[in-house]
């Protein structure tokens, strides 16, 4: 018989295990996943929402009709919607703009007041979503900032929880645990109990984005949301979350963009599991794990979150296209190919740097990035395109001299197109005005495309 609950909060926690039997055919070790987004909010969120939200009235930090705040890349803020407008309370969302616009839609449905942010400035940049809900914590009378990232609360969820249901569920089998790290709430409270009661034997592994900082990257921006660590080139001090501890982590799986959301498409197709990008990421690290494993051992992912929220991305396939991590045929591969090899500018660099860099000069317009990254430049970092042509000009004409920074000279960035696009599609985008595209190979700029090229 079905469960009977007084209200939805009693609903948070106690999710299955399903068994990837497809994804994992021909392995030896079984891979279970914890549907975590048969939560009612529809996320693993709820469960530290809930946790923060009871700790809080408990520590008189939240008291009747009081406002909870939160900085949110969706998830914690609907389950706090949820939790917060159960229990009176008025809730604001702060979402950072590279979020689906799912979300923000779900927490207004839920009651929520949403302020949205710019993902792309310093930590200590005042538009920063962190700066912004702090502001308005100050400025609202009896206003709490739930601060996931910093909240204890949050891993107490999962060490209270989400451990023990899956050393229960696999009747102390599991071996390994696998999940992705944002605010690291998840994995340090749900590792911790499981490393407890199997007496350290269960391995903890982190699945991270490739770029992320947690797992070594350079913290340039990825695809997968809600998890890994960002870091803006700009930014003076990085600090980690208190919710993280990074001792409980024993290995990282570091998972490129595309491999995750693939995952995420296989999981629906093959799996009938409709789960988020973060969900692929974190399968894919788990398959990545069980092919080095033997029967005796058992591996358990966690799903963070519903595909629901991401159905004008990842499960998009126009979205894909438009930024290059699906392809079928040829597309705009055998151009690219064809091309100079790409030069990029850091934005804040000199004309002469950027005629330095430019060296031969190819015919189409440089990118200008924030910052020069190892990992290459993602389209989100793009802030501007200059030509030679143009440089040289400034200085022939004593408008620019070499040491002068770019400035007025920077023309706004190129129109992008998916490498996977049709040549037809790029050139609807090139128009009649624009000099090239830059086209993107899994979210970065892999090369330009001249006009004369592409026509």
């Amino acid at each position: 018989m079905a469960a009977v609950h007084e209200s939805v909060l009693d609903a948070i926690g106690g999710t299955p295990l399903f068994r990837l039997a497809r994804l994992g055919a021909g392995l030896a070790a079984p891979i279970y996943a914890k549907a975590e987004f048969l939560n009612i909010g529809g996320s693993v969120k709820d469960r530290a929402a809930l946790s923060m939200v009871l700790a809080a009235e408990r520590d008189g930090l939240l008291k009747p009709g009081g406002t909870i705040i939160e900085a949110t890349s969706g998830n914690t803020g609907i389950g706090l919607a949820i939790v917060g407008r159960q229990r009176g309370y008025r809730v604001i969302a702060g979402v950072v703009d590279k979020s689906s616009p799912e979300k923000a839609d779900i927490l207004r449905a839920y009651g929520a007041e949403v302020v949205l942010a710019p993902t792309a400035v310093p930590a200590e940049d005042p538009r920063h979503l962190f700066k912004v809900m702090e502001r308005l914590t100050e400025e609202i009378p009896g206003a709490w900032l739930a601060n996931q990232y910093d909240n204890l609360a949050n891993p107490e969820a999962h060490l209270r929880t989400t451990g023990p249901e899956i050393w229960e569920q696999t009747g102390g089998r599991v071996t390994h645990f696998v999940a992705g790290v944002g605010t690291g709430g998840t994995i340090t409270g749900t590792g911790t109990h499981l490393k407890e009661v199997s007496g350290g034997s269960v391995t903890v592994v982190g699945a991270d984005p490739e770029s992320s900082t947690y797992g070594g990257g350079d913290g340039s921006p990825w695809y997968v949301e809600s998890i890994g660590h960002y870091l803006h080139p700009q930014t003076v001090e990085d600090r980690q979350p208190q919710a993280l501890r990074p001792e409980v982590i024993d290995s990282y799986q570091r998972v490129p963009d595309r491999e995750s959301l693939l995952a995420a498409r296989r999981l629906a197709r093959e799996e009938g599991i409709l789960a988020g990008p973060s969900s692929g990421a974190a399968v894919a690290a788990a398959l990545r794990v069980a092919a080095g494993l033997g029967p005796d051992d058992l591996v358990v992912v966690l799903l963070p979150d519903s595909g629901r929220s991401y159905l004008s991305k990842v499960h998009s396939d126009v979205w894909m296209r438009e930024w290059g991590f699906l392809e079928d045929g040829d597309g705009l591969r055998p151009l690219l190919e064809a091309c100079d090899p790409l030069v990029t500018v850091a934005a804040d660099a000199t004309v002469g740097a950027a005629l330095e860099a430019l060296g031969g000069a190819p015919v189409a317009p440089v990118v200008l990035a924030r910052a020069a990254r190892p990992y290459g430049v993602a389209a989100t970092e793009v802030v501007g395109s200059v030509s030679r042509a143009a440089l040289a000009a400034a200085l022939a004409d004593g408008a620019a001299k070499p040491e002068d920074a770019l400035g007025g000279l920077v023309g706004s960035a190129l129109p992008a197109v998916g490498v996977g696009q049709s040549a037809a599609e790029a050139r609807v985008l090139l128009g009649r005005t624009h000099r090239a595209l830059m086209v993107l190979v899994d979210g970065r700029v892999a090369g330009v495309l001249p006009r004369e090229v592409l026509l």
